[in-house]
This record gives C-alpha cells, sequence and structure tokens, in this order.
C-alpha cells in the first residue's frame, strides 16, 4: 500500500495511509523518491525522517514502502571508496550529477559493473556453516576480500560457478534444509543491527599508533574504545588523523560526521596522495571514507555513524582489524537533538534527546576484539572525537561518552596555543588499557613499562603544582630538588609528548625508541638526583648542552639506529660520573 504525505517538518515527514509499514523500514518519499526511514508508527500515521534534503516537497505526494531496513550493500569494491552517510559513492555522483548533490538520486551504492574473479577455497559436495569464508579476492593491492557463507545459511555445496562475475550474479548454489540457496558476492546488512560475533575475547595487545603520547601513556587496547574531547582549535581532528594514517590496523574507516567541507578536503586530499608505512602503496587501498559534512541533510548525519560501523565489522568479520575514526559523534548528537525537537520529544538535559545515552552505548559497544565464524581473531576500534562547546567536558555529550569508553585523551587549549601537539592533557587524561596491556609491553619491549610510566607521570603532576608556587614567587627560591623537577618535566613535555606532525623522523616512532627515549629521561633525572646529593649544584646538574641533545633525540636519532641510544647512555653518565668526581675533589679539599 502506498502512504500519503500529511505534514512537512525538515527533515520530519508525516504520513497516513500507512497500513502495512514496519518501523525502520526504508521508504522513498515523493515524485522524487527520496530515501528515507520509518522511525514512528501511530493509529492514525506514521513518522519518517528523510536522509535528502526536503525542500520542494509538498503535501499528498506519495510514500512508497520498500519492505528493507536501512542498510548497506556489503561487497567487493567498497575499499578505497568515499561515500555519503547511507553509502552513495560521492566520486560516481559527482561524475552524474555535478559538485552538488541533487534530490532523488537513488540508493545507489557498490558499482556493479565491476568484474571479480574469486578464487575459491571450498568444492561441491562441502558442508559449509554461517560467517564461513568460501572464497577470495584481491580487493585491492593491500587487502585481500575474503567471501563469507550469509548469516543463517548452512548446508551442502551443490554447485560452483567459478567464471567471473559481478557481486549481483550468482556464483554458488548452497543446498539447505528449507530448499536451494543462491550466493552472490553481495550481502545486504540493516546499519542498526550489529553483525554476530562468535566469541568476545579479552583485549591483550595495543593500537599501536606511533604518537608517544598515547603508546606510551595513555594506550588504546586494539578492539577497545577511546574519545577525545577538545574544543575548537585544539587538534581533535589532525589527532585522529596521524591514528589513521600510522596505526598498524588493518583497515581504517574514518567518518566525517557534520564536519567542515575544508576539513574533509584536507581528509579526501591526503588520504589519497599519502603512502601507507606498512606497504609503500596508497593509503585511501585500505580506507573507507563516509563524507558527511555539516551542510548536508541531518538525518543523514545521524545514519553515517551506523554505516561506518557496519562496513567495519564486514571486514572484522573477515579476520581484519579495523580502526573507526568518529569525527565527530557531537555533530552525531546534534543531529539527534533537532530531530528529537521537530518530533516534539520531551527534551533532557541541554535539549538531547532522553536517549542520547543509550545510542551513544549502543554505538560503543559494537566495538570490541573476538573471535569470528571465520575462526579468525579480529577486532572493530572506535575512537570517536567529542567537540563539547566551550570546551566544557561537563556537557552531556562527553560526560556520557566517558562512560563507555576506556580511554579519554583530553585536548587542552592551553597545550594547543602553546603550539603543543598532540594536545593531549596528561593531567585530565587516562587509559584503562595500560594495566591490561602490561604483560603484551613487556613482552613485546622485554621490561615491565608501568614503572617508568607512573614516574614519568608523577613528575609532570609535581610540576603542575610547583607551576603555582613559580607563578607568584619565581622559579630561584625553590630548593634544588624542585628546581630539578621544574627542568626534568621541561625536557619530558619538549623532548617527548610534543610530536611533529610535519618532520620526517618524529612523525611516527615505533615502540623500541619511545621506549629508549623514556629511559634516557629517566636516567638523566636519577643521574642528576644523585649529583644533587653529592653536593652538586642544580645549574651544572641541568648541563645545558646535554639536555638539548635530549631534547632534540627524537629528531637527530634516526627510528632505524637504535644503537645510538647506547652512546647517548654512555655520555649521560660520562657527563654525571666527570661531575660527581670534580664536586667530590672540591669537598674534600674543603
Amino acid at each position: 500500500m502506498i502512504g500519503r504525505i500529511s505534514s512537512i517538518n525538515g527533515p520530519v515527514v508525516g504520513c497516513v495511509d500507512t497500513t502495512g509499514f514496519r518501523l525502520r523500514e526504508m521508504v522513498l518519499v515523493g515524485h522524487k523518491r527520496l530515501i528515507g526511514e520509518i522511525i514512528e508508527i501511530k493509529s492514525q500515521g506514521a513518522t519518517l525522517q528523510v536522509y535528502e534534503e526536503t525542500e520542494g516537497l509538498q503535501l499528498d505526494e506519495p510514500v512508497y514502502p520498500t519492505g528493507k531496513p536501512l542498510h548497506v550493500r556489503l561487497a567487493p569494491g567498497i575499499l578505497g571508496h568515499i561515500y555519503d552517510g547511507i553509502q552513495r559513492p560521492l566520486d560516481v555522483i559527482k561524475q552524474q550529477a555535478g559538485d552538488f548533490l541533487s534530490e532523488g538520486i537513488g540508493l545507489m551504492s557498490i558499482d556493479e559493473t565491476t568484474v571479480w574473479s574469486p578464487d575459491f577455497i571450498v568444492q561441491e559436495g562441502d558442508q559449509v556453516s554461517p560467517g564461513q569464508i568460501y572464497a577470495t579476492l584481491q580487493e585491492t593491492r593491500l587487502i585481500e576480500h575474503r567471501l563469507m557463507i550469509p548469516p543463517g545459511v548452512s548446508g551442502r555445496i551443490k554447485a560452483i560457478h567459478r567464471a567471473p562475475a559481478t557481486i549481483t550474479e550468482e556464483i554458488m548454489v548452497i543446498e539447505t534444509e528449507s530448499g536451494d540457496r543462491s550466493i552472490t558476492m553481495e550481502l545486504i546488512w540493516p546499519v542498526r543491527q550489529p553483525r554476530p560475533l562468535k566469541e568476545r575475547l579479552a583485549i591483550s595487545q595495543p593500537l599501536q599508533t606511533g604518537q608517544r603520547v598515547i603508546d606510551m601513556f595513555f594506550p588504546i587496547g586494539k578492539g577497545g574504545t577511546a574519545a577525545i574531547p577538545g574544543g575548537f582549535g585544539t587538534g581533535k581532528t589532525i589527532t585522529q588523523h596521524q591514528i589513521a594514517k600510522w596505526s598498524d590496523a588493518d583497515i581504517i574507516v574514518y567518518i566525517g560526521c557534520g564536519e567542515r567541507g575544508n576539513e574533509m578536503t584536507d581528509v579526501l586530499e591526503q588520504f589519497r596522495e599519502l603512502e601507507d608505512p606498512q606497504s609503500a602503496h596508497k593509503l585511501i587501498e585500505r580506507t573507507i571514507l563516509i563524507a558527511n559534512t555539516s551542510n548536508m541533510p541531518v538525518a543523514a548525519r545521524e545514519a553515517s555513524i551506523y554505516t561506518g560501523i557496519t562496513l567495519a565489522e564486514y571486514y572484522r568479520d573477515m579476520g581484519y582489524h579495523v580502526a573507526i575514526m568518529a569525527d565527530s559523534t557531537s555533530r552525531w548528537a546534534e543531529a539527534l537533538r533537532e530531530i528529537s525537537g521537530r518530533l516534539e520529544e520531551i527534551p533532557a538535559e541541554e535539549g538531547y534527546p532522553a536517549y542520547l545515552v543509550s545510542r551513544l552505548a549502543e554505538f560503543y559497544e559494537r566495538a570490541g576484539y573476538g573471535l569470528t565464524y571465520s575462526g579468525k581473531e579480529a577486532s572493530v576500534t572506535i575512537i570517536g572525537a567529542v567537540s563539547p562547546a566551550g570546551g566544557d567536558f561537563s556537557e552531556p555529550v562527553t560526560e556520557n561518552t566517558r562512560r563507555y569508553i576506556n580511554a579519554f585523551l583530553a585536548l587542552d587549549r592551553k597545550l594547543a596555543y602553546s603550539r603543543h601537539y598532540p594536545a593531549i592533557d596528561w593531567m585530565t587524561s587516562y587509559s584503562g588499557y595500560a594495566g591490561l596491556l602490561e604483560r603484551w609491553y613487556e613482552e613485546r619491549l622485554g621490561e615491565n613499562i608501568a614503572p617508568l610510566r607512573q614516574r614519568m607521570l608523577a613528575l609532570l603532576h609535581e610540576e603542575s603544582s610547583l607551576r603555582e608556587i613559580v607563578q607568584l614567587v619565581g622559579e630561584d627560591v625553590l630548593p634544588d630538588s624542585q628546581r630539578l623537577t621544574l627542568a626534568v618535566a621541561r625536557l619530558l613535555r619538549i623532548g617527548y609528548l610534543q610530536q611533529n606532525a610535519f618532520h620526517p623522523v618524529d612523525v611516527y616512532v615505533p615502540l623500541e625508541k619511545q621506549l629508549l627515549m623514556l629511559q634516557r629521561i629517566d636516567q638523566f633525572h636519577r643521574r642528576a638526583q644523585a649529583a644533587l646529593a653529592a653536593g652538586v649544584p642544580v645549574d651544572q646538574a641541568t648541563d645545558p648542552k646535554l639536555m638539548e641533545e635530549l631534547t632534540k633525540m627524537k629528531y637527530d636519532i634516526p627510528n632505524d639506529n637504535l644503537r645510538a641510544f647506547t652512546d647517548l647512555a654512555q655520555r649521560i653518565d660520562q657527563t654525571f660520573d666527570q661531575l660527581e668526581r670534580s664536586y667530590r675533589r672540591l669537598h674534600e679539599r674543603v
């Protein structure tokens, strides 16, 4: 039965004559057949949200049911493309309609004309089960696409068609209890329904980012959740870019949710040109970009998060480690607020809908590390940027996000404005994964780094309390031990925590070098403390030449020449040995 439009309020459209319509069903709205979704059904009609611009829509125009929920198409050909919030390829749309999205383009998605030649790893007569990998093909130069038996399908392979085929053509027939089932390379999956995971496993390894402040101080677990909150201009997008470019995830899903168009342009240009550090091919070949800028329809912004996480789960089920960059969840929450207001729902704190908490929980709970039905260990890691108005971390989106994430990388405006990047504030940031990953770090680096991390964080916290005294009375009145603390903390901040994204050596730092750098700073601190105890003045203990060498070691020591740290350690010991001997002789003369 075809419905009729009864009211129009921006992206929220009322509809009557909706007998047979179902909640969350995708519908086509108006003569232009705009894409929409049923979000409320009452006895007198239904309410739907439209994912395209509704300007020009009129009352009594038809609403066509599709019988399907809002979904994505999962098949070879997803990687390397740029989609909008409902998986429409923007590069294809540009070729057809120009630089601006036109209404009624339809739910175009993956290219149906490309011919693929899968290599089957099963034979006729084999028994197969849901999630089992039955064939592979090379989707890009970096990623092997693994075709899987659809969920809920099991039985005996009756026939295999080995000829090249498009994603919609039959390539296999499975004899099931309910009859023969035709199998194509394409799978339709509802975006709001999580894909099944055979078993969830404990997080046991970090997502290596090459960023020192994250990997050594506030690690993100592979399969975990993290939030990067910060006010305007603090570097949320840049921090996510760095993680996306340099992390050891197999596949990156970058969701630009309600961000400014110029920022998305930077992402598109950089990811197309940047070489993947793991393979020297283009990074775009293992990346999915979802661009939903602030001037696109607000309802599509709300859907983009679910589109991205569903695509991530699909590649996770093949056995890949996937990292999602959601930039930003605050814009997504604002879309929820706008639609909720148009629905005249009772608002909760700051006008957000009462179900904001459950929606955040649903999103972040789709992260995880586990065993897939294909028999492989894989993960989805979610890293969401949060944009609190005025940098107020007590606002609802930030506060509720903290309930469902385990790594909180808070960006500080003062650090950003002083050109300290990444501007992650060590005073308010934390990671619940640090303890879980101790064993992995010890096995990988041969040392338990927890005591070293705690000493360095304690040094930074002590410096923070001393700064207030220095601002009042100056540094010269402090005892030598506290002046040393300030000097070493400054070395730690500038020489270690500050990282240059434009320097060829410092842009990415392997874990081994990160540890060696931190060990040299700790060695300098311990030797300087011993020197003070031996009577060496703090001005001599904080030798400017040695401190400059420690500050610049991140640039001067290449990532592939870690033996240089042994030489640096010897110079530190020689410097302090000489200082202590000279002052010991001086005291003996006196």
